[in-house]
């Protein structure tokens, strides 16, 4: 269940990152919406990043029997996302967004588990398309965002399963310093171990005396940042994100999933314009790793592996043309 949260927690938090305080001007001052929104957004109109990790060992077992251990001698990964508005006024926003993964696999050992090619290097693409419709309203006073989003994936060969969430979120707080939300999503996904799945969402912004910013979002990332230089940001923490493509064997299909805990340091550039580049690097802890058949649910796995810590690089870059450039 941990790998299907990651799935459709960036989409609950949308909303709520970049437009809850935006349809609240004429409530509050305007110096609270620039520092809700500044110069570095939570979701970016158009990112592209690629990541590389070093070898490690992962154990692994095969319908409960143990498997020899086998090492992953390199893996890289290049992410491509794209938001985009339709409507976008004080009340509603229609969107959509598109998400393309792809994945490349080369072990020590040769294995025939995640394709038919019996060879040591394997190469996955993922990708995935949502619509969501958010609409602004008042709850006892206070904001409330409710957005209700369907989504599918797939991969190269075939569109594979559609999903859906709906999502309710209260702003709690909203001031010069401090924003707090609490929500509630609830995810609907055939392949889960709970087809209807309620998850509380938290977010939480604080800007410190000394120039530090608390920026955590439930259960997604847990990170303090840092305003440097004149267009640079530094932060330190962890952050959630899993990798998921899907596995054609003979006339059967399988799901890969997986969840990482990306702990370490990120550094941010405005690089002019609405352009932001982006560099990551830490260390990634993958507590587990599964291939069930699609037709079955992540529990009923007939693949699981462990793998060791390994460290990461990641490098990107994001153009925000709906963004306001920094003024100098």
């Amino acid at each position: 269940m941990k790998n299907l949260k990651k799935i459709f927690i960036p989409l609950a938090i949308f909303p709520i990152n970049n437009l809850v305080l935006a349809q609240k001007k004429d409530s509050i001052p305007q110096k609270v919406v620039a520092f809700v929104t500044d110069r570095f957004p939570q979701s970016r109109d158009l990112n592209v990043e690629f990541t590389q990790l070093t070898p490690y060992k992962y154990s692994s077992q095969l319908y409960g029997s143990d498997l020899p251990e086998n090492k992953v001698k390199s893996l890289q990964q290049v992410k491509v996302n794209a938001n985009f508005y339709f409507i976008k006024n004080a009340k509603w926003m229609l969107s959509t967004s598109l998400n393309y993964k792809y994945t490349s696999i080369n072990t020590e050992n040769t294995t025939s588990l995640f394709s038919e090619n019996t060879g040591n290097k394997s190469d996955f693409h993922y990708h995935t398309e949502s619509l969501s419709l958010t609409r602004f309203s008042k709850l006892f006073g206070k904001t409330a965002v409710y957005s209700a989003t369907a989504s599918v994936d797939g991969s190269e060969q075939h569109f594979e399963r559609i999903r859906g969430m709906l999502t309710g979120s209260v702003v709690m707080t909203a001031n010069v310093k401090t924003t707090f939300t609490l929500g509630l999503a609830a995810l609907i996904d055939p392949s889960g171990q709970i087809p209807v799945f309620p998850l509380p969402v938290i977010t939480y912004k604080h800007s410190f005396d000394n120039g530090w910013v608390a920026d955590i979002i439930l259960p997604s990332k847990i990170l303090m940042r840092k305003n440097v230089f004149q267009n640079g940001r530094f932060s330190i923490g962890t952050e959630l994100d899993n990798t998921s493509f899907y596995i054609y064997n003979a006339d059967k299909r399988y799901e890969f999933r997986q969840v990482e805990i990306n702990s370490g340091v990120i550094y941010e550039h405005k690089l002019g314009g609405n352009f932001i580049g982006t560099f990551k690097t830490g260390m990634r802890a993958t507590p587990n790793a599964r291939i069930f058949n699609k037709e079955d649910t992540f529990k009923d796995y007939i693949f699981d592996a462990k793998a060791k810590p390994s460290f990461y690089f990641n490098i990107g870059v994001s153009y925000n043309p709906f963004g306001k450039p920094r003024q100098k």
